[in-house]
């Protein structure tokens, strides 16, 4: 099977705007942001979607979220507040079949959103 865009951003054969990275996940500036501070943060594991994670991704996924919350205080959201977002399927705007979660802000966020 090909590799996503994500895992060849992790391998270094395409460029990206590293904002974070450890030995399981990957931070980088959205290509198409839809907010002043767009962020991606993948895990370097390939999990394909959330709700294909198994058991055995929970430490994975938990390392994520804590991550995603240190990342947007990095880039000076803390105050104003930030959205996480993950999608799920083509309904919800999923384009890569690696789970991957927006840090989205600098900007006021409606609710409901889209």
């Amino acid at each position: 099977m090909s590799k996503t865009i994500f895992e060849k951003i992790i391998a270094r054969e395409i460029p990206a705007q590293i904002v974070y990275e450890d030995e399981l996940v990957c931070a980088f500036r959205d290509v198409n942001p839809q907010a002043p501070t767009h962020v991606l943060i993948v895990p370097k594991q390939p999990i394909p979607r959330i709700g294909e994670a198994q058991p055995a991704d929970e430490k994975t996924i938990g390392h994520l979220l804590l991550k995603a919350a240190e990342v947007a205080a990095q880039l000076g959201l803390q105050q104003t507040g930030y959205r996480l977002v993950f999608n799920h399927g083509r309904d919800a705007g999923e384009s890569v079949p690696h789970l991957h979660c927006h840090i989205l802000g600098g900007r006021k966020m409606a609710w409901p959103p889209g």
